[in-house]
């Protein structure tokens, strides 16, 4: 019987596609479903065992990506789930609010600009109202653009990038501690960027160290209060962030080559963490940066 249910050993290095990859420019933001090949974020393959049965989480940047693997993974493990994300998104949002709902779970989607700090109020303000509650907060949207010249990385450009990725996590972490009881988690996707920054992601870099920071202090400020924090750091992950400029379109041919596993990883690779950091047996886990990678890159 054990021999029954044994599951079937997977080589890593052949369990997804590997480079080389075809040029695919997309504007900013990206879609998920105009990708070559379409990423895997667990749709046919993630099951769940009731880790986060009644939890109610929210999820920046849940409509594709890593945030999209980690809505999925969440719904099918019990939890309810507002993923928010861009007007622009739509398309992949919807796909993502069905999966949801095809789990049993009440999954919601709010569109709109984090980096517009009153509509990062009233999304709390909304999930609660919608969820009843909150005890799972993923700051996880980022905005990521290669740019091979300090000289040529405009004001408007770091702008957008730090209100992305150090405000919005700021402004939105803050709306909601008020409604976060004991026992509830914060969770913030950095980056191997934090760690080993390459030269064209001079400003991003600086973003995903800031997060890092922001998980290291705030969980010092929280544990007291029953609260967790944790991050997670990806190394070169196959979503629309890379191909809408995330990456030269020269790079992404070979992107996630120079990893030891010669690809790139998968959302789906990483929603398993995700729910780790989430769940209650998790308990003695906070300040903590995990990262998956492909072999490369810190922690």
């Amino acid at each position: 019987m054990l021999e029954q249910n044994r599951k079937t050993i997977e080589n890593p290095l052949n369990k997804y596609p590997k480079p080389p990859f075809e040029k695919q420019p997309q504007e900013v933001p990206g879609l998920s479903s105009k990708m070559l090949p379409v990423p895997d974020h667990g749709e046919n393959s993630y099951q769940g065992s009731g880790r986060l049965l009644g939890r109610k989480a929210l999820i920046t940047g849940g409509d594709s990506g890593i945030g999209r693997a980690a809505a999925i993974a969440y719904a099918r493990e019990g939890a309810d789930v507002v993923i928010n994300y861009l007007p622009e998104e739509q398309s992949d949002a919807d796909e993502v609010i069905a999966l949801i709902k095809s789990a049993g779970r009440q999954g919601y989607g709010i569109p709109g600009d984090i980096t517009d700090p009153s509509f990062c109020k009233q999304l709390v303000e909304q999930t609660v109202e919608k969820l009843e509650g909150i005890d799972i907060l993923v700051n996880n949207a980022g905005h990521q653009q290669a740019v091979e010249s300090l000289l040529d990385l405009t004001e408007e450009g770091f702008d957008e990038t730090i209100k992305t990725n150090i405000y919005a996590p700021f402004w939105i972490t803050k709306a909601a501690l008020p409604h976060l009881p004991e026992g509830a988690v914060i969770i913030a996707t950095s980056s191997v960027q934090a760690y080993d920054p390459s030269e064209n992601l001079f400003d991003y870099a600086q973003t995903k160290a800031a997060n890092v920071a922001f998980v290291k202090s705030l969980a010092k400020q929280l544990g007291p209060k029953g609260i967790r924090v944790n991050g997670v750091a990806p190394g070169p992950v196959w979503t629309p962030l890379q191909t809408s400029g995330g990456q030269p379109q020269d790079a992404i041919v070979e992107f996630g080559a120079q990893t030891p596993l010669g690809r790139p990883g998968q959302p789906a690779e990483l929603a398993s963490i995700y729910v780790q950091l989430a769940a209650s047996d998790a308990s003695y886990a906070t300040g903590q940066i995990y990262s998956a990678a492909g072999g490369s890159g810190h922690p």
